[in-house]
């Protein structure tokens, strides 16, 4: 086995690109399998080993019969190249497109259980905003400065805000995840790892496919694709459109209107110029128009109460200001409360009413992306990638903050953000055993954010929060590999990042004259003033990653690697107090994994088996907390990034799939994560008060992190029954998600959320001519599960809820 590596000079890349102006990508296609967890071809900008390396098989070769040869290969671009995954020396599982549609997953959030040791969430009353985190590294933050730690990475292109970043997921070939820190080859904010996501290429040749659904909450979706050549092999064309409705789940017990409703619309064009065996260059463009209703969640209030002894989660002795009781939802026509106590876990209460009466009904999310990705083979330098991105996105909503019948609190949002990355690398062999990949990489980001808060219940009071953020980074990065024999293969990378962060933000806080002018805009209000810094600080940062793994047979590899990652500093936007501003420094993450994956049994079973402990420094945490202004005595939302001592995270994760007889294939997955502080001390904000200033401290050492369930698995199989040229197709996945703490620092009783047992299935008829019909449920026993709980003391419990069952019937149609 030969597994080839490559070295890179960056100012000779920089020169040869500017003066030829191209780059290199594989279209090389792998039939798809009956199993779930299969990918197919490589990403754009992802350049093949040719045939004959041996760990990295020709990705254009044909894959083993699954019915009768065994398992796929299943080719992974998860090292900015195309290999088979039982050659990758990383934890990694990779979701088609296929099993995708099966899941009937419309956007990122749909995999939600079913890949080991990752939460995919929205945070509660802003759904726009991803929630994710990877064997507990993950930030619970709503606004675009808490940045991300786990990186979205859509077609090759970094997503840095997390607004908008739950990916729809309408023809997708394949999705990886990508567990523990990536620093080196993806860069920061991959402490936890990557979401790599894929969309299917352009093929050159004419066809396409139709596809519908329609299911209850009057669900309809309706999408379409069609590849065809503009040129005949020079110059392929793709459109992409997909539509995707439902009602909302929650009832208004206002008006009994629904409430969550979901509109999308997609469209997708590519053009891929092929003039060339050596190059090609392929533009991507793309428009998201979201019109959804706005957000919705159920509160869960509690009057003012003090446990038997002190508790260090009650404020209710050292602020004087408490609006829980206020929040308490009266009687009408039983709406629920799912949080009647600080000290208790919320539960469900198992009906889905929630209330609003003094916003629109909007949520509105439109995002603009282009992507151009350029190869070129066959260089004195080796094979040379550039990609640029581009992105825009406006958000534009509001929110009943107190979500029932009395009016007391809501917001309007408007946050307007744009991204532009270019990455230019190589690819080169330096001898038949050293090869390295090499190359840079520039971000620059700009968002623009305003939050308008009305608070109805004291004052009345109208916040304005408004925020201007500039950031910019530069990196370069080298990965280098050797095989030192056919089975033993050495790796070593390194990336510097210098990045600099420039934040405006301020908080008006304004006092209505009158009811008639307690408006959004707040007309004939008293200004009060309020908090208006600004702040600009740069940071220098070095990953690595060291690495080996040793081919013990054709059919079993072990590997190990230590690799340190990070995440950056910055500031906090949506700020009440001047000093909350920061700035909060970067966390680092040093991670050891010991794996082995291997194919049984004349390659009919693959285990992979992954073993981690992770050190865990300087963890960003954000922090939300309601307190009385000192001067005015109004409230005031307080919002900043702490950085924690240390933490420790140590787990594993368990993958299988089996082929026991022709025609059933089964997957199943176990993860362990126990993720616990190691060393900080914690100044609650409600132990703050005039006679003690600087608050009490808590020792949360031992603490389990946020969103860090300790048990997760899924059990699943794909059974199909030949008739004739035809077959019907039954697909069943259970999943189970152990409970764990959202939302609270201290791990308040409130914020845990339970555990979670979720079934989906679905049964389709596959004709040989080139189209399908079926039917599918999601949470087919219904169970109604807590998804986050947002703990914000003395001021309620923002519960949202995990989709209840769904059900319906789906076609599709190829030509």
């Amino acid at each position: 086995m030969t597994i080839r590596t490559c070295l890179h000079a960056g100012a000779a890349v920089a020169l040869v690109f500017a003066a030829q102006a191209a780059i290199a990508q594989t279209t090389s296609e792998v039939p798809s399998s009956a199993a779930p967890y299969v990918a197919a071809p490589p990403a754009p900008g992802v350049v093949p080993p040719p045939p004959g390396g041996a760990g990295s098989p020709n990705p254009g070769a044909a894959a083993p019969d699954s019915s009768g040869g065994g398992l796929e290969d299943i080719v992974v671009t998860a090292q900015k190249r195309a290999e088979n995954l039982q050659d990758v020396p990383i934890s990694v599982t990779a979701v088609t497109g296929e099993s995708i549609s099966a899941l009937k997953a419309v956007t990122l959030q749909g995999l939600n259980g079913t890949v080991p040791n990752i939460q995919l969430n929205n945070f509660s009353n802003t759904p726009n905003s991803a929630v994710i985190s990877i064997r507990g590294i993950g930030v619970v933050e709503p606004d675009p400065y808490a940045g991300n730690t786990v990186s979205i990475v859509y077609d090759g292109v970094p997503q840095f805000f997390s607004m908008g970043a739950l990916v729809d997921l309408y023809d997708i070939e394949r999705v990886e995840v990508l567990r523990g820190p990536q620093g080196t080859l993806f860069g920061a904010n991959t402490t936890g790892g990557v979401v790599n996501i894929v969309t299917a290429q352009p093929t050159g040749e004419f066809g396409g496919k139709v596809e519908a659904t329609y299911g209850n909450y009057d669900r309809f979706d309706i999408a379409g694709a069609i590849d065809f050549a503009l040129v005949p092999d020079t110059l392929a064309a793709k459109i992409v459109v997909s539509h995707s409705q439902r009602d909302g789940f929650f009832t208004n017990v206002v008006d009994g209107s629904d409430m969550g409703s979901r509109k999308t619309t997609i469209y997708r064009g590519y053009l891929k110029f092929t003039p060339t065996p050596d190059f090609d260059a392929t533009l991507i463009g793309e428009y998201d128009r979201g019109r959804n209703g706005a957000p919705v969640f159920q509160i869960g209030a509690s009057p003012a109460e003090t446990g038997p002894t002190p508790n260090p989660n009650d404020g209710g002795a050292t602020t004087s200001f408490d609006a829980e009781s206020l929040y308490l939802p009266p009687d009408v026509k039983g709406y629920p409360n799912p949080c009647p106590s600080r000290f208790q876990r919320c539960r469900s209460t198992g009906r889905l009413l929630s209330a609003n009466n003094s916003v629109p009904d909007v949520s509105n999310l439109d995002t603009y992306r282009a992507t151009l990705t350029m190869n070129l083979r066959n260089t004195p330098i080796g094979d040379i990638t550039s990609i640029t991105g581009y992105k825009h996105f406006r958000v534009f909503e509001f929110t009943d903050q107190d979500q029932g019948v009395q009016f007391l609190a809501d917001t309007r949002r408007k946050t307007t953000g744009w991204q532009f990355s270019q990455e230019l690398r190589t690819n080169a062999d330096i001898t038949d055993w050293l090869n390295l990949t090499a190359g840079a990489f520039y971000l620059k980001t700009h968002y623009t954010h305003r939050q308008d808060f009305r608070i109805a219940f004291a004052g009345p009071v109208h916040q304005r929060n408004d925020q201007d953020q500039d950031n910019y980074s530069l990196s370069g990065f080298a990965q280098l590999y050797a095989d030192v024999t056919d089975r033993l293969r050495l790796q070593a990378g390194i990336r510097y990042t210098y990045e600099n962060t420039e934040m405006a933000a301020s908080t008006v806080t304004r006092l209505a004259l009158a009811p008639g002018s307690f408006t959004f805009d707040c007309t004939e209000c008293v200004v009060l003033g309020g908090p208006a810094p600004s702040a600009e600080k740069s940071w220098n940062n070095v990953g690595w990653k060291l690495g080996a793994d040793y081919r013990v047979t054709e059919q079993a590899l072990l590997y190990a690697s230590w690799a340190r990652g990070f995440k950056s500093g910055g500031f906090a936007g949506r700020i009440g107090i001047e000093q909350d501003i920061g700035p909060y420094e970067p966390e680092k993450v040093d991670t050891f994994e010991l794996g082995v994956k291997t194919d049984l049994l004349d390659r009919r079973l693959r285990l992979n088996l992954g073993g981690f402990y992770t050190n865990y420094r300087d963890l960003q945490i954000a922090q939300i907390y309601f307190i009385n202004d000192p001067v005015t005595g109004l409230p005031v939302q307080g919002n900043t990034i702490l950085n924690a001592g240390k933490a420790e995270i140590k787990g594993f994760e368990l993958e299988a799939t089996a082929l026991p007889i022709e025609n059933l294939t089964l997957n199943g997955s176990l993860a362990y994560l126990d993720a616990k502080y190691k060393q900080f001390t914690y100044i609650n904000p409600f132990t703050v008060s005039p006679a003690n200033p600087t608050g009490i401290p808590e020792d949360l050492s031992g603490n389990p992190l946020q969103n860090s369930p300790k048990w997760s698995a899924t059990a699943g199989f794909t059974f199909s029954l030949p008739i004739g040229e035809d077959k019907v197709q039954l697909r069943g996945l259970y999943s189970y998600v152990d409970s764990k703490f959202l939302s609270s620092i201290n791990n308040s009783p409130r914020s845990r959320i339970q555990a979670t047992n979720m079934v989906d299935a679905n049964l389709d008829f596959i004709s040989a001519a080139g189209w399908q019909i079926g039917v599918f449920g999601r949470n087919i026993f219904d169970k109604r599960y807590i998804q986050s709980v947002f703990d914000n003391f003395g001021y309620a419990g923002l519960v949202s809820y995990q989709n209840p069952r769904e059900y319906g019937v789906s076609g599709r149609f190829e030509f």
